[in-house]
């Protein structure tokens, strides 16, 4: 036996049962008493709290992978700059005041075209990333 109940609900919330309804081709209450079963429903709680668990387990994932892809970055960038660094013959002192000069004008050049490739949304890495790719088709290519 079924209990008649009778709820007000807005135009918005009568409009999506009705196009629910019509869609499944079920009837008005069969929608209502769906949704409200499955929102009383003790399972419901432990579904939505799963759905959160998935997503944030996807999250700490995703995460992860940046960090790990920036120690990667800034170990290889360290590691450069150290070589360079025992590469590279000290300046001498009368040559100095030269060096630094240039060194200034090489480290603008350098932040402008950053910012440059910043703001037009290039990386280094998709274009190597981009680069590998075309590499390995045309390996694949028949010769």
């Amino acid at each position: 036996m079924t209990a008649r109940l009778c709820l007000r609900l807005s135009p918005k919330s009568i409009a999506a049962i009705s196009e629910l309804a019509a869609r499944k081709r079920i009837t008005k209450a069969a929608v209502v008493e769906t949704a409200v079963l499955s929102l009383i429903s003790p399972d419901h709680n432990d579904q939505r709290e799963a759905a959160i668990s998935r997503r944030l387990d996807k999250i700490i994932r995703h995460n992860e992978r940046l960090e790990r892809n920036q120690i990667i970055s800034s170990e290889a960038f360290m590691l450069f700059i150290r070589s360079w660094f025992a590469a590279s013959s000290p300046i001498p002192q009368e040559a100095l005041a030269s060096a630094q000069a240039k060194g200034r004008e090489r480290y603008k050049n350098f932040i402008e075209a950053l910012s440059q490739r910043l703001h037009q949304g290039k990386s280094l890495n998709k274009e190597l990333s981009e680069e590998e790719r075309l590499s390995e088709n045309k390996i694949d290519e028949p010769i």
